[in-house]
């Protein structure tokens, strides 16, 4: 019984481990340029968040409350991604959007990381992790929560 439950436990730590490599990065995901490269150009909350896949406290970002008109750029490339016309108050602490501007700007992977099974949006023209996207969005438009981190965006006022 002790055997089956150490086998058990020890599958459990390697595959909630399985999808990062030795920088942190999402295997299932390929940077435009090596990790050490974005080290030189994102700072350190940024690169933490789009490069090693971090997530910031929720309530305690840049972003969940912002109501100001305008856009929100790539934190790495200043590529639109996400418009406050399509954002909206989840309750979760977090920016969230109903939509990506572009849907060719952003990809989508099956996320397995720390037990969970998600679905990570990533920015298509880097492979930097940008945040997560849910079902659980306003149904009348169109039911998706693109729950965003801040630290991967830069918001520019309208």
């Amino acid at each position: 019984m002790k055997r089956s439950v150490l086998t058990v436990l020890i599958l459990c730590i390697l595959t909630s481990f399985g999808c990062q490599n030795s920088d942190g990065q999402n295997a299932s995901r390929k940077l435009s340029k090596p990790a050490a490269e974005w080290k030189k150009t994102l700072t350190d909350n940024q690169y933490h968040i789009m490069v090693e896949s971090g997530t910031e406290p929720p309530y305690k970002n840049e972003y969940w409350n912002n109501h100001q008109k305008g856009v929100y750029v790539s934190a790495a490339t200043g590529e639109v991604l996400f418009s406050s016309d399509d954002k909206f108050d989840s309750g979760t602490g977090w920016p969230s959007f109903v939509k990506a501007v572009d849907a060719k700007k952003i990809s989508i992977v099956h996320d397995n990381s720390f037990g969970m099974s998600r679905d990570e949006v990533i920015e298509k023209s880097t492979g930097l992790h940008l945040g997560h996207v849910f079902d659980d969005g306003p149904a009348d438009r169109g039911g998706k929560r693109y729950c965003m981190n801040s630290g991967a965006l830069k918001f520019i006022k309208k």
